[in-house]
């Protein structure tokens, strides 16, 4: 039996495939369980407006994503931290950080999208990259500066 999935599975394929499965695995667990539908020329062709609808929602976030990381490559984010003898800072600077410095300046942006091979624990000019969406980052510049 032909069947459309709905969902990603990971033994069969993508969401959106046309795969062919034993007639039991369709109508015992795929079918029920909501992660493919038969392969009939009514829900084919409903599939294929889906298909388009999706595309043209994926494109759309792609084009905020890509503002976004236009309008981020442009931030400056300054944090001050207190330093010790030979200018070393006490701690570091990590994502969480720079995230509460951005959300300070106005830009909504969660820890989790910022982009740290390791906290950042000396003074200076540091890119650090900021995860927007899948396939999109941009790359902002964190100031590390002795607190006065």
């Amino acid at each position: 039996m032909k069947v459309i999935l709905k969902q990603n599975v990971e033994s069969l394929g993508k969401a959106g495939d046309l795969v062919k499965v034993a007639d039991g695995y369709a109508r015992n667990f795929l079918v029920p369980k909501g992660l493919a539908a038969e392969a009939n020329s009514r829900n084919l062709k409903a599939f294929e407006h889906e298909k388009n609808r999706i595309l043209l929602q994926a494109e759309k976030v792609q084009k905020q994503a890509e503002e976004t990381a236009a309008r981020l490559s442009k931030v400056t984010c300054t944090i001050a931290r207190r330093v010790g003898e030979q200018q070393k800072l006490f701690g570091s600077v990590g994502a969480k950080d720079i995230e509460e410095a951005l959300v300070a300046q106005g830009v909504e942006v969660d820890k989790k999208s910022v982009v740290l091979d390791e906290p950042i624990k000396a003074l200076g000019e540091f890119p650090v990259r900021i995860k927007i969406s899948a396939g999109v980052t941009a790359e902002i510049k964190v100031v590390v500066v002795a607190e006065s």
